[in-house]
């Protein structure tokens, strides 16, 4: 038997919109990051398509205000933010995203809906140390991996009618995690199909929430 073993170096390209509080240039502070996770219908080379849902809606659309550093990332085309090499670019980036900005690395966030609620879920059991706390919504991941990620709090949103992501996919997360005694919390719509992030987005709740956690090192 023979073993071939080589470095190799490979370069990867991933663009983004990023969005800065009102007064991140007034301050010399660090502010805390989000980074979100579009669906599958915003995939693509164009990154005015991730503005179609979530917070990229509210803030370039809507104007709303965050105190959040906010980074948003697009998928390409025929990628997916559950697998490989998406979950390694996406650590990458939030690597660069913390080298170049003012971050506060104790207070960094992820959430995604649908395709990048698959995403959350997939990002927290490889890169666990990297977070903070994590808020997936319509998506789904490995019930086995839960045992990564049983530090973080967790809130978990999901829609009771949706047909596209079956309830069932956020149940069994949120159950697998109850059994470790892990800080997740469960918000399911009763009258919602697949749009569970209209509300969860909405909510000024789920910032405050982000916000009351810094990571324990």
């Amino acid at each position: 038997m023979k073993t071939f073993e080589k470095e190799i170096r490979i370069t990867v390209q991933l663009k983004y919109l990023i969005y800065l509080p009102e007064d991140y240039h007034k301050s010399e502070k660090n502010f805390p990051l989000i980074l979100f996770l579009h669906g599958a219908g915003e995939r693509g080379d164009n990154p005015e398509m991730v503005k179609t849902h979530g917070l990229p809606d509210l803030i370039w659309n809507q104007g709303k205000k965050f105190p959040f550093v906010i980074v948003c990332p697009q998928c390409p085309k025929f990628g997916w933010w559950s697998r490989e090499p998406q979950v390694s670019i996406l650590n990458a980036l939030l690597d660069d995203i913390i080298s170049s900005y003012r971050i506060d690395k104790d207070r960094v966030y992820l959430t995604g809906l649908s395709m990048g609620g698959f995403g959350t879920w997939e990002f927290a059991s490889s890169y666990p140390e990297k977070l903070t706390a994590i808020a997936p919504i319509c998506g789904g991941g490995n019930p086995r991996n839960a045992e990564k990620m049983k530090h973080l709090p967790i809130w978990v949103f999901h829609g009771e009618r949706d047909r596209i992501v079956p309830l069932e996919r956020s149940k069994e997360m949120v159950e697998a995690l109850e059994k470790l005694g892990a800080n997740v919390r469960f918000t399911v719509y009763p009258d919602a199909t697949h749009d569970s992030w209209t509300k969860t987005y909405n909510n000024p709740e789920l910032y405050d929430w982000f916000m009351k956690y810094k990571r324990k090192l």
